[in-house]
């Protein structure tokens, strides 16, 4: 309900004029009379479409259908008494007998007033309720014969009606108060009325509620339920108005307070103006002066007049001028066309990477490669390198030094878990709390429009409903494309061709290929143990000390301790975990020192074990006594290792299991080397029906360890070799390469990582695939060292290789499949 009150059925009803028959508002004995009166069983019905009768209440109707018109002409003529009915669907422009409701009013038409428009308004006056039985007549219009209904009598002494009453009139005249939409006279109309049953009507009637709930109304015979149902709804109507009048008070309190802020900032601006001290146009002539000392180009020069234009014609109060003044703050502090000079010293520049970086040659070389080109050329893009390798070998420490290098900034963000596309090409500055892209960010940070830029663990980019940022990258890494960069925030292109991109990854395979195209691959692998002895000596020891307070004289570790540390306590490629456990043994003598304890200027293993606690045992090759168990080499995420492939044999019907947490590829390469081994069963001097009579399993420990990929593959075939003819396998060898059903051994990768697991774990032979020699060959001879190869092409030289003449000291009995004859 918008208004207690329909204003112009009221307005209409209220204007009296004297010469006329009927009063509007009606006395108890008129309504007693009114409800004795007796009408026609058979009356004419005029369906009402958006209002409903009650008794003893006037109200205008306006006739507009042809069967209406002729209803009223004819009862106009006649006894001027028809039967009012409301529709049940007020959209319905021909109502037939069922679509009305069955309960209506008598009404008498007061007046017949012809309008200007030509339509027809007659005044009507309900007088009693009736139920309709059935249709009579349908044309001209619709006749029915109806039943009267009679209105019970309540006793004047009745308590609980009579309080019903009052509450309804006061409810009645705080809503007319409250409400400014309805007239001062409705209240002197109420107030004016005696009965309590014509009030009900009355105020029924005018309420500007829905037909249904008005119908709802007329239909309830009950005074008291029907008074009832009018409190429910003008308690309503009051509770709604009363949050209205709420909400308009608060609303229009908030637009005073706005409005005296306005008056109070104009006058304060005027003032400011007259002292010639306005801090927003301090604002804008301090813009004017940074513009004019960038040096930026005619196109930027535009952006920047056009966007400082469109600042002073906004109200400086407004939500959006602090917006386009922190927009403005970003173009000025970018670093157009601002370079750092590179300084081409390559003997300085070799000297910083090798202070810096033990080993990491192929890296190095191609750095001073670079700058060589640079030097030469004067100017060239620069590369998109991409540094690959397991954690901890100095692929993000690498960047800084080349920063120091080139004398540029160096500039480092992570990429891991990354998710939104906007982190990239930032937002458009119309969203709240917009902001660009982390590449400018970063470039106005450093100040210059080359710096070195690290884009750190760029295989952990994630992906949302946000966007791709590893697509958004594809823009960024491109040297074709990257000189026109477009930052939504920003909204213009920014030149990226100068910036040294750097990327470092764990897991190539994580990367998306065009992303991956558009960067050179430098592989930086693990360190032998030679290596991180060296390291920690150079650099992690020194900075563990300076880090802690401590100098050389209060700590000291030898050599072959170092060596017990890197191999006891560190099982990885990089120096990460080898740096914390040096950064214990650190602190504890800090500890000693600050505690004034007697100490030893040089550790002890009785020290290390003490501060670390006892070394961990390491994987390491075993023995070769039990058949079926072999050495491989595995590539980790963290580096190479070496992983055992055991096999069983039991009596059965020649079923394969396999466990360990294989994946699909190491599940396949199982398979084929069983079918190859049965082919070529001949090799062993095996009958082919052997197979047939006897369950393999195959197993690789660390079941809790997800394993997959296709280099075990001649490793499985070695051990099922090696379990089937239970035959020893040679002591200290290990094994790595792809098969085929043909018997072909291919290629693998991760050679280097699996040559230094290989080291670690004491292996001293490896069988290859002669398509890894050139791989070989790329290594120093320093990490080949005390290791053969053995290069193979297929699978019969493996077996050669692998296996001895000597049978194991307990061999599992395989019983010979019987030969039945005729």
């Amino acid at each position: 309900m918008n208004e207690f009150f329909d204003e112009n059925t009221f307005l209409l009803s209220s204007r009296q004029d004297h010469e006329a028959e009927f009063i509007p508002l009606i006395t108890s004995e008129e309504e007693e009379s009114m409800n004795k009166q007796i009408f026609d069983e058979v009356m004419p019905i005029l369906p009402l479409r958006n209002n409903v009768l009650f008794p003893g209440v006037v109200i205008p109707i306006t006739v507009g259908r042809d069967k209406s018109i002729k209803l009223i002409q004819d009862a106009n003529k006649g006894n001027k008494i028809i039967g009012v009915v409301s529709q049940k669907n007020h959209a319905e422009e021909a109502p037939e007998f069922e679509d009305l409701h069955t309960v209506g009013t008598v009404a008498q038409i007061i007046r017949l007033l012809k309008m200007p428009d030509g339509s027809s308004t007659a005044i009507i006056q309900g007088k009693r309720r009736f139920e309709m039985v059935e249709q009579v007549q349908k044309e001209p219009y619709l006749k029915a014969k109806v039943q009267m209904l009679k209105e019970p009598k309540l006793s004047p002494k009745n308590k609980e009606f009579k309080l019903l009453i009052d509450n309804i009139k006061e409810l009645a005249l705080q809503i007319i108060r409250d409400s400014p939409n309805i007239p001062s006279e409705a209240s002197f109309a109420i107030g004016n009325i005696d009965s309590p049953t014509f009030l009900v009507n009355f105020i029924s009637s005018n309420m500007n509620a829905d037909v249904s709930k008005k119908q709802n109304m007329l239909e309830e015979i009950d005074p008291i339920k029907r008074a009832k149902k009018l409190m429910e709804l003008l308690t309503i109507e009051s509770q709604m108005l009363e949050m209205r009048n709420e909400i308009h008070n608060k609303v229009r309190k908030d637009l005073d307070k706005q409005q005296r802020d306005y008056f109070l900032q104009q006058q304060m601006r005027t003032i400011q103006e007259e002292l010639g001290d306005n801090p927003f146009q301090e604002d804008v002539k301090d813009l004017e002066e940074r513009g004019n000392a960038k040096l930026w180009g005619e196109k930027e020069a535009k952006l920047f007049r056009k966007e400082l234009d469109r600042l002073q014609r906004m109200n400086p109060q407004g939500a959006e001028y602090s917006v386009q003044l922190n927009y403005l703050d970003l173009i000025l502090d970018l670093p157009w066309n601002v370079f750092s000079k590179d300084k081409l010293d390559l003997i300085r520049a070799e000297r910083i990477l090798n202070r810096d970086h033990y080993g990491l040659e192929d890296v190095k070389e191609r750095i001073l490669e670079y700058l060589a080109v640079l030097k030469l050329k004067g100017n060239m893009k620069s590369p998109i390198l991409c540094f690959y390798g397991p954690p901890g070998v100095g692929k993000t420490s690498l960047g800084k030094s080349i920063a120091e290098a080139l004398g540029r900034k160096y500039v480092r963000m992570s990429l891991g878990g990354l998710h939104d596309e906007s982190e990239i090409r930032g937002h458009r500055k119309t969203y709240i709390g917009a902001m660009p892209g982390r590449i400018i960010q970063h470039l106005k940070k450093s100040e210059f429009s080359n710096p070195v830029f690290v884009l750190d663990e760029i295989d952990k980019l994630g992906r949302s409903n946000h966007g791709d940022p590893s697509s958004a990258l594809l823009e960024v890494l491109d040297p074709e494309q990257n000189s026109q960069f477009y930052d939504n925030y920003l909204e213009t292109e920014y030149d990226l061709s100068k910036v040294m991109f750097i990327a470092t990854a764990n897991n190539l395979g994580s990367i998306q290929g065009p992303l991956r195209d558009r960067m050179e691959i430098i592989e930086v692998s693990g360190y032998t143990v030679e290596e991180k002895m060296e390291i920690a000596k150079r650099h992690l020891i020194p900075k563990q000390l300076e880090e802690h307070g401590l100098t050389k004289a209060d700590f000291s570790i030898d050599k072959k301790l170092l060596e017990f540390v890197v191999e006891g306590y560190t099982n990885e490629s990089g120096v990460r975990g080898l740096d914390k456990k040096i950064a214990k043994l650190v602190r504890n003598r800090a500890r000693q020192k600050a505690m004034d304890q007697e100490f030893k200027l040089k550790m002890t293993q009785e020290d290390v074990e003490k501060f670390l606690g006892p070394n961990r045992e390491r994987t390491s090759y075993d023995n070769n006594l039990v058949a079926g168990v072999v050495t491989g080499l595995a590539w980790t995420s963290v580096g190479g290792d070496i992983l055992f492939i055991e096999s069983s044999i039991t009596k059965g019907k020649g079923k394969l299991t396999l466990t360990g947490n294989l994946g699909d590829v190491m599940k396949e390469s199982a398979v084929i080397a069983l079918e190859f081994l049965k082919a070529h069963s001949h090799w062993l001097e095996l009958p082919q029906e052997i197979f047939d009579e006897h369950n393999v399993h195959i197993h690789v420990p660390e079941g809790a360890t997800p394993k997959d990929g296709p280099s075990a593959g001649i490793t499985m075939l070695t051990s099922l070799a090696s379990l089937f003819s239970q035959r020893k396998v040679k002591k200290n060898l290990a094994m790595t390469g792809e098969i085929t059903l043909r018997g072909e051994v291919l290629p693998v990768g991760g050679i280097k990582e699996k040559i230094l697991a290989a080291k670690r774990a004491n292996i001293k032979e490896i069988i290859l695939s002669e398509k890894n020699r050139k791989d070989i060959n790329e290594i120093k001879e320093s990490y080949l060292k005390g290791l053969t190869f053995h290069f193979v092409k297929t699978m019969e030289e493996v077996i050669k290789i692998a296996l001895t003449k000597d049978k194991v000291e307990k061999p599992v009995k395989i019983e010979l499949p019987t030969v039945k004859l005729n």
